[in-house]
């Protein structure tokens, strides 16, 4: 697949290591404000997931990584960028602003077949989880969302407990990395109040919408699920604490090994499953969507369960 990335922050940096290390992809240009050589230094250096391994180099506005040779554009307004002059068919579009399919149409008017945006739309364009509905997807979708970290983290956790055991009613608590949008150090935030505290000397409260839209790519939960977050302070690797009431009575023992089975079975790659004593540092730069810990959940009765998924919020979800 020919593809392009439009915002090069974190998700457009990862999601670029990602493809040039992927056969299957071929990243034939990148659309953001800095010039080709300050991408090299964002794109080679990186604090949490360390530097770049490969070959990197910058000739003219021309990035060559690992020896493919990616266009650079500097283009504001989506309709100045040209992708098909540039070989792009498939475009990921991780500037967090162009999020329906009317502000992200002049990226097909300029030539690619499919947009997929990397988090959660804006407006009614089609849901896709890998690993959870990506049978759903038909060839005639042309915008596309993944959803965000965080639905990522916890779709595929749901998708396993309510297959398999029912799921009646459940509330998720995500215990959540820093991001970019948070404050260094206290500041202005009018809508969101503790949202404008510092994000590294703080635990902060915070609304997240992952826990219902889990329920727009699990339609039989509707209504049944909800959640909330706390930010703190760690630069990346988030957790999901699940709590549950099920449908049939079950052991913990028996949850475990339906999810084992399912990790090196139909959901390998997008669920994963550990026993170990591991931390949150252990999960970085893993690209498994969500990795169910067998030693932090508990159950208090047969019907009534608290689970733990482990996810990168950055690389797990490029």
């Amino acid at each position: 697949s020919k593809v392009g990335i439009n915002g090069f922050g974190r998700i457009g940096r990862l999601v670029a290591r990602i493809m040039v290390n992927d056969p299957r992809t071929t990243l034939k240009a990148i659309n953001t404000g800095a010039d080709a050589t300050y991408m090299a230094y964002q794109f080679k250096y990186d604090t949490v997931h360390g530097q770049w391994k490969g070959s990197l180099e910058v000739e003219g506005d021309d990035l060559i990584i690992n020896g493919q040779r990616i266009k650079t554009v500097h283009a504001r307004d989506p309709k100045e960028i040209g992708w098909g002059k540039l070989g792009v068919e498939y475009l990921c579009e991780s500037t967090g602003v162009f999020l329906t399919a009317d502000s992200a149409k002049p990226h097909v008017d300029g030539g690619v077949k499919k947009v997929i945006f990397s988090a959660p739309a804006k407006d009614k364009s089609p849901t896709i989880v890998m690993g959870v509905n990506d049978k759903d997807y038909t060839s005639d979708m042309t915008y596309v969302s993944c959803a965000s970290c965080t639905t990522n983290g916890l779709a595929p956790m749901v998708k396993a407990i309510h297959d398999n055991f029912g799921i009646e009613e459940a509330l998720m608590t995500t215990v959540h990395a820093m991001t970019s949008t948070q404050m260094v150090v206290d500041g202005s935030s009018k809508k969101d109040w503790r949202g404008g505290r510092a994000a590294s000397a703080n635990i902060i409260p915070s609304s997240t919408g992952a826990a219902k839209a889990v329920t727009a790519v699990i339609p039989s939960l509707k209504g049944k699920l909800t959640g909330m977050a706390f930010r703190v302070p760690v630069p990346d690797v988030s957790v999901v604490d699940l709590t549950c009431r099920l449908a049939r009575d079950t052991t913990y023992e028996e949850i475990c090994n339906k999810v084992k089975e399912l990790s090196q079975g139909e959901m390998k790659g997008i669920l994963g499953y550990t026993n170990e004593d591991l931390v949150s540092q252990d999960f970085v730069s893993s690209p498994i969507s969500s990795v169910f810990d067998a030693k932090a959940g508990i159950m208090l009765n047969p019907r009534f369960v608290k689970l733990v998924a482990w996810y990168d919020n950055e690389w797990g979800y490029s």
